[in-house]
């Protein structure tokens, strides 16, 4: 009876340390910190740049990006998180693109991620994170580096 009681406390034990962790892992793969509509704080004069995220599921994210200039929309991306056989990527397009271009997740914590595409020329990595109640970005390749800074604004 000592046996089994004690085989018993083993697999308990090993069973909440499973789900201990596997609670862990599923927080860092939480982008709800990038939900809202966001301003650019960092524009360049004359310029106004936005993201708006949205939650589709719990694996997948939809965003949207644009620059405005003049009353008139001069940029606009369609961006999402995606999670795809356990894997996380994020996939971008420009407005005139037909496909995404995918970027894999390198780095995921609770409120930062890192994406690369190494057979691009630009952008190479994406970073996002969240400093406070504001949202960075880090868009770079091999020697442009382009930073982004937001407020949220919804």
């Amino acid at each position: 009876m000592k046996t089994i009681l004690k085989f018993t406390a083993i697999i308990l034990t090993a069973f909440v340390f499973t789900m201990c962790n596997s609670k862990q892992n599923e927080s860092t793969k939480n982008f709800d910190w990038l939900l809202g509509k966001w301003q650019r704080t960092n524009e360049e004069q004359g310029k106004t740049t936005f993201e708006n995220w949205k939650k589709t599921n719990n694996s997948e994210y939809n965003g949207i990006g644009f620059t405005i200039q003049n009353n008139d929309t001069i940029s606009q991306e369609t961006m999402k998180i995606v999670e795809t056989d356990g894997k996380w990527n994020l996939l971008v397009k420009m407005l005139k693109e037909n496909e995404f271009v995918r970027f894999e997740m390198s780095e995921i914590q609770e409120d930062k991620f890192e994406c690369k595409n190494d057979t691009l020329a630009f952008p190479k990595l994406i970073k996002y994170w969240k400093s406070g109640d504001k949202i960075n970005a880090l868009v770079s390749g091999d020697s442009l580096k382009v930073s982004f800074e937001f407020k949220r604004i919804e």
